[in-house]
């Protein structure tokens, strides 16, 4: 069985059902807007398919494919997941499993602006692993925070398909795009429509709520050099740790594209050790160390 179900249906570019704003915040980190997206995603979930849920005692959650670091469908995940166990403990069942499709990225393109086919053949060359063993024969809730053009779910699909996997599968999005005749980009002018510039991705990255994901990370990493040193300059040290830690877990010193902002990055940190014990920093000293 395969089924997908979305909380809000994109059928007019001109009239978006959720706060454009809120989504881009979300999509870049604020951890706040993905626990208020979940409840509302499991509140409109559970009154369609509690039946569904309540006929079954093993059941999986997965959230979109993955290395090292989340992304922002994990976060809305795992909000969705403590509101799931809490129905499911009121009716005595088994609390939610949860697996992961294990991800590594080969590309730096920002594949919001694609259509389906251009999707397919980008994520396609990743390399995916599943563990097949422990989801067979459950139900498999597959997470996502947006479907547009169903890229995603085909190649999930294909992925199960692979593996041999038996189950029933639900693909569960926050929002999903059924006009058609929107072009794929509106992804894009969803995800941007707060994010314009380092100072507004600053303003979320210093929020009480934020944690890093793969598309702040990935951003980051390809800023200009100036648009860099301003942002670094707002964010605190503990942050930009972090933020190099994350980037080498998920090997983007090994990208090119990546690798010149991630070494000034870790150049700066050095720097910054060393004032700390009493050596002057500067901007310039971190450029040319």
């Amino acid at each position: 069985m395969n089924l997908t179900y979305s909380l809000h249906k994109i059928t007019d570019k001109n009239n978006c059902p959720f706060s454009e704003a809120e989504y881009s915040k979300f999509k870049f980190g604020d951890d706040a807007l993905a626990e208020k997206f979940a409840n509302e995603l499991f509140e409109g979930f559970i009154q369609k398919h509690e039946a569904l849920i309540l006929a079954h005692d093993e059941i999986v959650i997965l959230p979109s494919p993955y290395l090292a670091i989340p992304t922002a469908s994990n976060y809305l995940s795992f909000h969705f997941k403590a509101r799931m166990n809490e129905f499911l403990y009121t009716h005595n069942k088994k609390a939610l499993a949860e697996s992961k499709i294990y991800r590594n990225q080969t590309y730096t393109t920002d594949y919001g602006n694609l259509d389906f086919n251009d999707r397919v053949k980008l994520i396609a060359n990743d390399t995916y692993y599943i563990d097949s063993n422990y989801i067979s024969n459950k139900l498999c809730l597959f997470m996502d925070d947006i479907k547009i053009t169903g890229s995603h779910e085909h190649i999930v699909k294909k992925i199960l398909d692979q593996h041999g996997v038996q189950g029933q599968f639900v693909f569960i999005y926050f929002a999903e795009l059924i006009n058609k005749d929107i072009h794929p980009n509106i992804e894009n002018y969803y995800n941007y429509f707060y994010v314009k510039d380092v100072e507004s991705l600053s303003h979320i990255i210093n929020g009480a709520s934020f944690v890093f994901n793969t598309r702040t990370v990935k951003y980051i990493l390809k800023l200009d050099h100036q648009d860099l040193v301003t942002l670094l300059a707002q964010v605190a040290t503990n942050r930009q740790q972090e933020l190099f830690r994350l980037a080498v877990s998920n090997n983007y010193h090994t990208i090119n594209d990546y690798r010149d902002n991630l070494e000034y990055i870790n150049k700066s940190l050095t720097n910054i050790k060393t004032n700390n014990y009493g050596y002057q920093f500067t901007e310039g000293s971190a450029r040319n160390a």
